[in-house]
């Protein structure tokens, strides 16, 4: 399972805590203009714009987990099961596999308004990579610099949400997640008021009571709206070490550890990496299960306009500063 935020202060910021109990071997991987993204069932794009993100290169093609753009358009596929839904190719339309998804939007819009547009004539297929690598069930997030929404292809249809606070977990479906925060409305960051009893004299004894009841569990319901909870009431200062150390704060508020989800036999779910990308800069930061430095790679100290993948093997060797 994973969860996806959005984050803005003087630039914006978009990322996800990838949740798993096994790695692709997944590195940071960028895509020039100049590559050519071959698609199943629609034209193929030589000249594209450049995209940066997680991926897991295969065959020299990067099946990505989450990226922007250059121009800061940003997407990420996050678990979807039981309720992912794709369908056959269908005439007329823009039929897409979900390996593609990203690639092929981020390739193509500048903005969430453009691929709302495109996505009006999109249909998911179902077709997988490889023999090997079958479609994963998977919803989307797609964000600009100044909205989001949420993509999810199930049994009625491809269905198109606006995603008003900017976050992504997995199951139930977006609109379900969206209307349970309303079960959440008396959370407050402020100490409670006692509305208990007025013949009682109640009082707070602890920091942070006005939040009793936010979840606090790793489901994904749950991770939603904690996740929004911490998001929306997040403050930081406008500098790129304060706004990224605050994107991975709150990232960890629903970050996995180990031993906490047994997936069966020795197999525990963990967050793999969490990521933070700048929209503005190009600038892909993240972190791992095994290393919580923050470590960078700058897409536009690459050459974009070539014809070949970039990658870069994720750092996973921790140290320790050990000050005396």
């Amino acid at each position: 399972m994973c969860t996806a935020i959005t984050y803005k202060t003087k630039n914006s910021y978009f990322g996800r805590n990838l949740d798993l109990e096994y790695s692709y071997k997944e590195t940071v991987t960028i895509t020039p203009r100049n590559y050519p993204f071959k698609f199943r069932k629609v034209d193929n794009a030589d000249s594209h714009y450049a995209i940066i993100g997680m991926a897991y290169v295969s065959n020299n093609y990067p099946l990505y987990y989450d990226a922007i753009n250059e121009k800061g358009l940003g997407m990420a596929g996050l678990n979807f099961p039981e309720n992912a839904y794709y369908f056959e190719e269908k005439e007329g339309v823009n039929n897409i596999a979900p390996f593609e998804f990203i690639p092929w939007i981020l390739s193509k819009c500048e903005t969430v308004s453009e691929a709302r547009n495109l996505l009006k004539s999109t249909n998911i297929c179902n077709i997988n990579f490889s023999d090997d690598l079958k479609a994963s069930p998977l919803h989307w997030i797609i964000a600009d610099k100044n909205s989001s929404i949420t993509v999810e292809s199930v049994r009625e249809g491809l269905k198109v949400y606006d995603n008003p606070v900017g976050v992504l977990t997995n199951n139930p479906t977006f609109d379900i997640q969206l209307f349970n925060l309303n079960n959440y409305m008396n959370l407050s960051i402020e100490p409670p008021i006692n509305n208990f009893s007025k013949d009682l004299k109640l009082s707070t004894y602890s920091r942070g009571m006005g939040a009793l009841g936010l979840p606090g569990d790793l489901s994904s319901a749950s991770r939603f709206v904690k996740a929004t909870f911490t998001k929306v009431n997040s403050i930081s200062g406008e500098t790129e070490l304060e706004s990224v150390n605050q994107f991975f704060h709150i990232l960890t508020s629903v970050e996995q550890q180990r031993g906490c989800v047994h997936m069966g036999d020795d197999e525990y779910e963990i967050t793999i990496y969490s990521s933070c990308i700048n929209m503005d800069k190009g600038i892909y930061y993240y972190t791992t299960y095994e290393n919580r430095k923050i470590s960078g790679i700058d897409m536009y100290k690459e050459n974009l306009d070539s014809q070949q993948l970039i990658s870069y093997e994720l750092i996973k060797d921790e140290k320790f500063y050990i000050q005396n």
